[in-house]
């Protein structure tokens, strides 16, 4: 099975803490990290036609001023692409991880994903980026586009990176969540954590046995796992834990028992990533 690791990086604040999170799963897995720099449209934020009023000799020199002004900037922000890696790399290498990738690409975030997932194991990704003008926006529609177009799970890094050892494992039953199950199983990077089973909603015998199914399996996969039902809305009720036990990481499906799920990500998915101080780990 591939143990590589995609880390999207930017220049937002977030980025330092997803090189971090890269790194501690690439060692676990004993595998190695690419990260991915996109870079922006230089295209996108044009301003317009401005020669359109102008006589004919202002109006040729207008354009070469303008062209040569947009070769300037696509020199700019690709030799900022290649700082943004560099660092990343050098982070990720102080971790112990040798082998590290640089990918600079242009292109839409979904379609350059779709064609690089293939060959990873796993998306870290920061929950904001760094401005609604780069790759990365804040908290929104490129987040939910990852989420929804992923083939592998997303890891939604915090904004500062700490060591893993304690983990809430959301449980509600449906098809992403018993996926999840299987994965952290069969995953060596969740050998020997805490994990906390958790059921947020309504109390019944048939809940019970299929956490006590759920168990056994993490069980057997080398975590050590309570079981927990808690009453509420999930966010509520999964908020209020990680507040008062100290969890290191949320686990969760990206899509719950929901009629629109299709169309977007699970409400409590967006809800969890959005209030939570902790990362996220997302299976489809």
């Amino acid at each position: 099975m591939n143990t590589k690791i995609l880390a999207l990086v930017d220049g937002s604040t977030y980025a330092t803490s997803v090189c971090h999170t890269a790194a501690w799963i690439a060692k676990r897995l004993g595998g190695g990290v690419d990260v991915l720099h996109l870079l922006p449209d230089i295209h996108a934020k044009g301003t317009g036609d401005l020669s359109g009023a102008l006589k004919l000799g202002a109006r040729t020199a207008l354009m070469e001023e303008l062209v040569t002004l947009e070769a300037q900037r696509a020199k700019l922000v690709t030799v900022q692409g290649h700082a943004i890696l560099d660092d990343a790399k050098a982070l990720i290498e102080a971790e112990g991880i040798s082998s590290v990738t640089q990918k600079l690409r242009y292109g839409d975030l979904v379609e350059t994903l779709a064609a690089l997932q293939p060959e990873v194991r796993a998306l870290v990704v920061g929950k904001r980026g760094e401005g609604s003008g780069g790759a990365f926006e804040h908290l929104g529609s490129n987040l939910e586009r990852i989420i929804r177009s992923a083939t592998v799970p997303v890891f939604v890094a915090a904004r500062a990176f700490k060591p893993i050892t304690k983990v809430l494992i959301a449980f509600d039953a449906s098809d992403s969540a018993e996926r999840a199950v299987d994965r952290m199983a069969a995953s060596p990077v969740f050998d020997g954590l805490q994990a906390v089973l958790v059921h947020a909603g309504t109390d019944s015998p048939a809940v019970r046995a299929r956490m006590a199914v759920a168990q056994a399996r993490l069980a057997a996969g080398g975590l050590q796992v309570t079981t927990e039902i808690v009453a509420g809305e999930p966010e509520v009720a999964l908020d209020r834990m990680i507040a008062s036990q100290g969890f290191d990481l949320l686990v969760m499906g990206a899509y719950g028992h929901s009629r629109i799920r299709n169309l977007i990500i699970g409400s409590t998915t967006t809800a969890m990533i959005r209030a939570c101080k902790i990362p996220v780990l997302l299976y489809r």
